[in-house]
């Protein structure tokens, strides 16, 4: 067990002796001290949290109901659940939400399995590095909106915000991962190589994973991304989704229905997020 790094050097140790010497007895004061004092950290930054949401709506709400802010602008908290309820017993709102979630996640997919793939090409390939590394930097500095119309024509209503998720999100993955594989320990695959390894053997043995980290961190911003590339193809050109809910509430002037929507996203996107986190603490138990 490695101790994490705001342990003390006592803590240290005692942890050390309590799993060499006395591996059936309970942890030292001083390690049941760090524990407490961890479990302290852990509750205080989640109560903080709660704290800063409770004040942002608390203020969100003061602000509209004291007409500081316009509420036919801003709609405020408590005029939101009800929106919430009839959204939801229509269907409408199951809809949208899973048309939204549907195309987030075959984005990412996508995203991630082909990025990764040709990350490793270009790992395997440095001539196709030195050739593609300009052409992709480009890519991925173009503004994306620009692509919708052409998607749209391409692939059609639906499609075209599936090319949005992953026209967003690919470049980035590409890179992210190619400088993981990059960034292997030259060591361990010369090693490897000695070893008699095939150059498939040390970008499957080694290479992938020592790159788990860079993964990971490419698994966090590649699930937003691809939340965004849907947006932005559900506000141009979708019949469904999240998207299409807040411009067609903000083309009817029902704030409600687009602040519904929005809060809605937020929730969705908290929730992808527990679940790559999760997925993290799974990969950083098995390679960490």
């Amino acid at each position: 067990m490695n101790a994490p790094p705001s342990m003390t050097m006592a803590a240290q140790a005692a942890v050390k002796s309590d799993k060499s010497d006395n591996p059936g007895k309970a942890p030292s004061a001083a390690y049941a001290k760090w524990l407490a004092r961890q479990r302290r950290e852990k509750t205080l930054v989640l109560a903080s949290r709660l704290l800063l949401l409770v004040a942002f709506f608390g203020l969100w709400e003061l602000l509209a109901k004291t007409k500081v802010v316009n509420p036919m602008l801003t709609s405020y908290p408590s005029a939101l659940w009800p929106t919430f309820v009839d959204l939801l017993l229509q269907g409408n709102l199951l809809m949208h939400t899973w048309a939204t979630f549907k195309a987030t996640l075959v984005g990412f997919v996508l995203s991630m399995v082909f990025g990764v793939a040709i990350a490793a090409g270009l790992w395997w390939s440095r001539f196709a590095n030195k050739v593609l590394d300009p052409f992709l930097v480009v890519a991925n500095a173009m503004p994306k909106i620009a692509f919708v119309p052409i998607f749209y024509i391409w692939l059609g209503s639906e499609y075209s915000v599936y090319g949005m998720a992953v026209a967003i999100a690919i470049f980035v993955t590409i890179m992210v991962a190619y400088d993981g594989f990059q960034s292997t320990d030259p060591n361990k695959i010369k090693l490897a190589t000695t070893l008699g390894a095939s150059r498939a053997q040390v970008l499957r043995m080694v290479v992938l994973p020592g790159s788990v980290p860079t993964l990971i961190a490419a698994l966090k911003m590649n699930i937003g991304l691809s939340l965004v590339g849907v947006i932005v193809g559900e506000f141009q050109s979708a019949s469904e989704g999240l998207g299409f809910l807040i411009v067609n509430g903000s083309q009817i002037f029902k704030l409600n229905i687009v602040m519904t929507a929005i809060v809605v996203l937020a929730l969705m996107s908290a929730l992808m997020y527990l679940v790559i986190a999760r997925v993290e603490s799974a990969l950083a138990r098995r390679y960490g």
